[in-house]
């Protein structure tokens, strides 16, 4: 009787290993393939991440899939071209193996032949090349932050799509009809139109950025703010991208004379940054806290979340201010994206509390609400759960058609390539039924499989009152954010048209299990971010 090794390639490039060093896909798959048929290992499945770098697990879609089958034993062995090609992070590296040994499943790299995890000094020698990749890795990561600033500091640029050039031979050329429109947003700055002004007029002429998308306030801010147009070039004005979320700033950021042409003035770029800064400042501007609707309110027409807008009136007593919520397309893109759609602040507040406060103190609105929801999600439940169960039907016909094929094969009634060819049958047939799986789960999870509580979703909301009473203004914020998901206005009627709240297992801690109160101090403690739900009643959500 034949045995033999169940095996998963991984292959991983990056689009910059791919593009400067060709380590790809296909080549490492083919060399794989060649050592397992030399071998007599059979490959029973292959992931792929394309285009995806190493240094996290983030964003690697693949390997998680393949972590989560080692989990239910598919294979018996997980073979890379490198183990580079894992991961470049030593602490990824060791977890990612250490996941595969506590499944009984063998590790080999291809190019480091003693690279192997079964005995004490394979898994020394892995730790040890595995730390090396890490230093090189980071080593290259300096090399190629000195290596760019120094071709800035020398006036070159570092690469990038910017509107009025191109990039030619590694050095940037001025686009005529690109470089015309820059120039005209200097202008048009300069004469006296501000942001919002200069990106509406350009939208309705059905002008776009470099990327295909409508003109925005901040994309007009950062051409007018760039010294690129001037002729000059400007590096490193950001440090830790990544860790600060782009708002860390470089005190002392490289700006040198560029190789490349300006397309604006020495003059009319002084003219506008002095404009910019005399205008710095000026708005006194209305605190978001104060607007707790925010980002819960959409806009009717795009879906756009809406924003505060303040808006002065001019009467016999003097000036007034009126606040608004108005479309954020809308104020950051103009008119030709969206229309303002306003509503009045004190207006959707006091509806959105008003409404909260009466099916809180009105049993009988609520409980038909409860009762309105779980007859949808039972109509909705059982069409799914009798899919799911066929779908499951088949993977297990399917496992057990694949047993019987390894089995005849061990018994030498088929050869390898015969193996092979209904394997891989089985294998997208297989990959189908999962993919509808995969969309079937998550609109069942979504459901709520027991009849929603009546006296839970009172308990939730009577406690949520009290908090919200007495909350100061920025933290009535957090908390409509926490159990309200969206607010729909009617669309020309500038009204509320429904509130719909989220109860999931943010809330049921939030305010039924470890609800904080008021510390010495009146302040709150807010959850960070809404998480996944874990506990026995799945999320829902009800219109009110």
């Amino acid at each position: 009787m034949q045995t033999f090794i169940r095996v998963a390639i991984y292959a991983r490039v990056s689009t910059e290993e791919q593009a400067e060093h060709g380590f790809s896909i296909d080549a490492q798959i083919e060399t794989l393939e060649s050592y397992c048929k030399a071998t007599q290992k059979v490959v029973v499945q292959k992931y792929v991440d394309r285009g995806v770098s190493g240094k996290s697990m983030k964003g690697r879609l693949e390997l998680q899939a393949m972590l989560e089958a080692a989990t239910n034993s598919e294979f018996d062995e997980v073979i890379v071209w490198k183990i580079n090609r894992l991961a470049r992070n030593q602490v990824d590296l060791l977890n990612i193996v250490d996941h595969l040994n506590k499944n009984n499943i063998g590790f080999r790299s291809y190019s480091e032949p003693n690279i192997e995890t079964t005995t004490p000094t394979g898994k020394f020698l892995f730790t040890m090349l595995g730390a090396v990749g890490e230093l090189e890795r980071n080593t290259i990561v300096d090399n190629v932050k000195l290596g760019m600033k120094q071709r800035a500091r020398q006036g070159k640029w570092n690469g990038g799509i910017v509107l009025g050039y191109q990039t030619i031979d590694d050095t940037l050329q001025i686009v005529p009809e690109e470089a015309a429109l820059v120039r005209r947003i200097f202008e048009l700055y300069a004469s006296g139109r501000g942001y919002k002004a200069i990106a509406n007029l350009l939208n309705h002429e059905g002008h776009q950025t470099k990327r295909g998308k409508p003109f925005g306030i901040n994309s007009i801010e950062g051409i007018l703010k760039n010294p690129l147009y001037v002729g000059k070039i400007r590096y490193n004005v950001r440090e830790d991208w990544n860790e600060k979320r782009r708002k860390g700033r470089n005190p002392d950021p490289i700006i040198v004379d560029g190789q490349h042409d300006p397309i604006i003035s020495e003059e009319l770029w002084e003219q506008v940054k002095k404009l910019i800064r005399s205008k710095g400042g000026k708005q006194k501007r209305v605190h978001d806290n104060d607007f707790f609707l925010t980002g819960l309110l959409r806009c009717p027409q795009c879906g756009a979340g809406m924003v505060m807008q303040r808006n002065t009136s001019r009467r016999k007593t003097g000036n007034v201010t009126l606040l608004y919520y108005t479309c954020g397309a809308f104020k950051n893109k103009g008119s030709a994206v969206c229309k303002a759609n306003t509503i009045r602040k004190e207006v959707a507040e006091a509806y959105v509390i008003n409404r909260l406060k009466e099916v809180i103190l009105h049993p009988s609105i609520l409980e038909d609400v409860v009762k309105k929801i779980n007859a949808t999600m039972s109509g909705k439940i059982k069409p799914l759960e009798d899919e799911l169960r066929g779908i499951d039907k088949s993977l297990a016909s399917i496992d057990a058609k694949k047993q019987k094929l390894f089995k005849l094969y061990e018994d030498d009634l088929i050869d390898k390539d015969d193996l092979s060819k209904r394997f891989d049958a089985l294998k997208d047939e297989y990959a189908k039924l999962e993919a509808r799986k995969e969309e079937i789960s998550p609109q069942l999870q979504d459901q709520n499989r027991n009849p929603i509580s009546y006296s839970f979703v009172q308990s939730v909301l009577t406690q949520f009152d009290k908090l919200l009473r007495s909350a100061p203004p920025e933290q009535q914020k957090a908390l409509l954010r926490l159990i309200i998901k969206k607010i729909t206005i009617k669309k020309d009627r500038r009204k509320i048209e429904s509130i719909e709240l989220c109860f999931d297992e943010e809330v049921q801690t939030y305010f039924l299990g470890q609800a904080p109160s008021a510390n010495a101090e009146g302040a709150f403690r807010m959850p960070r971010k809404r998480a996944n739900w874990i506990g026995k009643i799945r999320p829902f959500t009800i219109a009110i």
